[in-house]
């Protein structure tokens, strides 16, 4: 079913079908008269010649007939046909900003759920996960700038920082065109995050005559003529639902689909991973007596609505704000504040006493639930943020545990909300209980919680498991797990099937495929194969899939003794400090096995293979060898952008790649440059330090190959290559001026320094000199070195990767040895290439 026929199938228009004058008192004749016709309006609103159905006439002219015993109502007086307004709305006179907004006429008794298709399917509207209904006057009315811009600020911010939708009457005054002025001023340009729905009545549109029309875009002009008493459309909201019960110039028709909608996105999910549901939020700016029955409706409901109050807006804002402070103590009033707000009462809604008594105890009813109305003074020089009022407001009225409420700021992915109000410092969370929230965020992508989490004292040796890891790489999000799953195809040689769960065995032969060489990963040794393997037996024997392959090994290590005084909660909310002598509790030794403990590497590089930039940048701060991990992330990133063109991927993942990979190499020679500043010698070792977590290679090796010549022409590198090729000459003063004299007369050579046995053992030594035991200050070093050199040079291989020769190492794997068994002419070569 195509999309025009959809919509005309599923919504609904009204027409009254049924004349029922309003008044019978100023013409008495039949409705064929022309005076009738001009005159005589329905109970709907219309006149007898806008009717479309038969008439009934005055109802006294029939025998028997009592014209108080029938009143006009939705179903007896109108009926039912296909919608004939539905389409796009482009509004003219606004040049800054393109403003089109969808919009559809509809029956006033639509199901919700049929609405909430309409917008996620028809109009590709994201599931909000918050809904903002705003209130207040429909009227024009003035609102000081600092209070006008606390909340157009904050409004914008807290929809568009958390995705949610913003619901208004739609009309081009009142609080809906402060709202308007509020997405011109401060919105996105992004259509996509533009998401302010209209629930308009079309009976109260200016020339709504002119909407008419299937799958058409209409121009209208949103400048009402002054002297109308219809309303037109606010040009900034995205869509509108244009509610229609049969009646004309009438408002009111809208106000029940709109609780049926708001009741109906409330109950649902607000992320597919999380079950909570999307929280609903009311928002109050001045307002007349109808405000005061919905905010009382709101906090009345089996599942409340928390209301925030913009006080200093006006008329029942001001009200709701001056009861709530008043009844502070003991929820009632005094007798002689009583009687000064029943006469503010009448004075601004211009009623009688009776009127304002029933107002007053409207009042009075809301301050029953008083913790669901929260009031914003923004002339307060010490209150929160509008944005981060709101925000809070709807995470109190969802009466949600911690857990739950962290849940819900996850999904927003606003990590201030959650460390200023939920991970407060006295809060008592269950252990374990933040691994979960912890997952979420990876997957989600919630890089600012993970960091908050980290900093809040999240143990990740206990999170960090296999099945976790495993978990995250079998996330399918984007064209970054497809390409994942074609670099496997390619490390494996063969095609994956459709439905495949990536291990991490298969992640060890991709970052084996991408760095190259003799790199050896932990995932493919065979010390790990055998450990996954009985891991995932012993799951399989025991009948379900287990949270963690190392659950049995966890429970076997906890004695009675560590169970029972083991504390179930634990207190968070401070950052994170180790603390010297402290002594780290026993389960959480225990929640690995002793012969592979996840850390921090692992984690890293799953962010890098999954192309998450920022997440990766976040964890690369956390964790040990920092230049390591910066020069493996640029050689990944420069290996996969080099497969993604020779995999005809697409130019764009290429480059983008390519981005990452000379990001992390500016990180790398950051760090290398503030290491030699601040020692020369430590940094030097640095360089050719084996790392067991990356198969003991170097970092001088991995920087080779990854081709990061900044970081191979750095002057540390310079100078340990120096120190490495001059062996005992010391190389540092005026040395080549030395030599050349040393040449022209041999005298000379008694002016040639060097290095002593304490600065000699700061240059790194050759794999024989480790294992043979040489001393390197001794004269003979140097001759069974170059003796060791020419007979071990040809164990090592030239690779050609990436069009470059790349010197791979043999068994020993050693950086060190590499440059010392270089010949002059390849050290030459080498020289050019880097200079280059």
């Amino acid at each position: 079913m195509s999309r025009l026929t959809w919509i005309q199938a599923t919504f609904y228009k009204r027409e009254c079908v049924k004349f029922l004058p309003a008044s019978r008192d100023h013409h008495r004749c039949y409705p064929v008269c022309q005076v009738c016709q001009s005159l005589v309006r329905c109970c709907c609103g219309r006149l007898i010649a806008e009717h479309v159905g038969p008439y009934s006439g005055l109802l006294e002219h029939y025998p028997g007939a009592d014209p108080t015993d029938e009143e006009w109502s939705v179903l007896r007086h109108t009926s039912i046909s296909p919608t004939d307004a539905f389409g796009s709305l482009d509004f003219q006179g606004s040049t800054k900003r393109t403003c089109r907004a969808k919009y559809v006429r509809l029956s006033c008794d639509t199901p919700p759920e049929l609405l909430v298709q309409l917008m996620l399917r028809e109009w590709h509207m994201e599931m909000p996960k918050l809904v903002i209904s705003v209130h207040g006057g429909t009227e024009n009315f003035p609102l000081s700038p600092r209070v006008c811009q606390a909340f157009s600020a904050g409004l914008i911010t807290a929809a568009e920082s958390t995705g949610a939708w913003i619901l208004t009457d739609g009309i081009n005054t009142g609080v809906s065109k402060y709202v308007g002025d509020a997405v011109k001023l401060y919105g996105s340009h992004d259509h996509r995050k533009r998401n302010v729905v209209g629930i308009t009545p079309w009976g109260i549109i200016e020339n709504n005559i002119d909407l008419i029309g299937r799958d058409a875009l209409r121009h209208y002009q949103a400048l009402g003529n002054p002297l109308s008493k219809r309303a037109s459309l606010n040009g900034m909201h995205s869509h509108f639902l244009l509610v229609d019960d049969g009646s004309m110039g009438k408002s009111g028709c809208q106000n029940d689909l709109r609780k049926r909608l708001e009741r109906h996105v409330h109950f649902q999910k607000i992320h597919p991973r999380l079950p909570q549901h999307v929280p609903l939020v009311c928002v109050v700016v001045e307002g007349g007596p109808t405000v005061l029955s919905v905010v009382l409706e709101y906090v009345h409901r089996s599942s409340p609505v928390p209301v925030l109050v913009f006080e200093g807006t006006g008329r029942a804002a001001d009200l709701l704000a001056l009861i709530h402070k008043q009844t502070a103590v003991d929820r009632k009033l005094d007798s002689d504040i009583k009687e000064d707000v029943l006469l503010r009462i009448q004075d601004m809604f211009d009623v009688e006493r009776a009127e304002s008594i029933e107002l007053l105890n409207i009042l009075m009813e809301c301050m029953e639930h008083r913790e669901l109305i929260t009031i914003f003074d923004s002339e307060s020089e010490d209150l929160q943020e509008a944005d981060v009022a709101i925000l809070s407001t709807s995470l109190r009225g969802t009466r949600a545990s911690p857990e739950e409420q962290l849940n819900i700021t996850l999904a927003w992915d606003r990590a201030d909300i959650a460390k200023d109000h939920i991970l407060v410092y006295g809060q008592q969370w269950q252990v374990g209980s933040l691994e979960q929230t912890m997952l979420n965020a990876l997957i989600m992508d919630r890089v600012s919680f993970v960091k908050l989490l980290i900093e809040n004292g999240m143990t990740m040796k206990r999170f960090l498991t296999i099945s976790h890891l495993e978990q995250l790489y079998n996330i399918h999000k984007g064209s970054s797990d497809h390409f994942l799953r074609h670099i496997i195809e390619d490390a494996k040689q063969t095609r994956l099937p459709a439905v495949y769960k990536i291990s991490l065995i298969d992640i060890g032969m991709v970052i084996e495929y991408l760095i190259g060489g003799a790199y050896r990963s932990t995932y493919t040794r065979k010390s790990f194969r055998v450990m996954y393997s009985r891991f995932h037996s012993q799951a399989k024997e025991g009948g379900k899939e287990t949270s963690s392959p190392f659950s049995k090994a966890r429970k076997a290590a906890q004695t009675p003794e560590t169970s029972q005084s083991r504390s179930h909660f634990q207190r968070t909310a401070q950052p994170f400090r180790h603390q010297e002598g402290a002594v780290e509790p026993q389960d959480l030794k225990s929640a690995q096995s002793p012969e592979f403990v996840c850390t921090f590497n692992d984690l890293f590089v799953w962010a890098v293979l999954k192309h998450r930039q920022e997440m990766a940048l976040l964890l690369w701060q956390h964790g040990e060898q920092a230049m390591a991990r910066a020069v493996v992330a640029c050689k990944l990133f420069r290996a996969m952008a080099v497969e993604a063109k020779e995999s005809n991927m697409s130019d764009s993942m290429a480059e983008e790649l390519k981005k990452k990979s000379l990001e992390f190499g500016e990180l790398a020679v950051d760090l290398l440059d503030q290491a030699f500043r601040e020692n020369e010698r430590m940094a030097m070792k640095l360089l050719t330090w084996e790392m067991k977590d990356w198969s003991n290679f170097t970092v001088l090796q991995m920087a080779v190959s990854s081709r990061l010549r900044t970081f191979v022409a750095h002057n540390c590198t310079q100078m340990l290559l120096t120190d490495l090729w001059m062996g005992r000459l010391n190389m540092r003063k005026n040395s080549w001026f030395k030599i050349i004299a040393s040449i022209l007369m041999p005298v000379a050579i008694q002016m040639l320094e060097f290095k002593s046995q304490a600065e000699m053992s700061h240059v790194p030594q050759p794999q024989e000199a480790l294992q043979f035991g040489w001393d390197p200050g001794s004269p003979g070093a140097s001759e069974q070195q170059g003796a060791a050199n020419a007979g071990s040079f040809s164990r090592f291989r030239v690779m050609r990767r990436e069009g470059a020769d790349v010197f791979v190492p043999g068994p020993e794997r050693c950086m060190t040895s590499i440059l010392l068994r270089w010949s002059n002419s390849g050290f030459t070569q080498w020289h050019s290439w880097v200079s280059s």
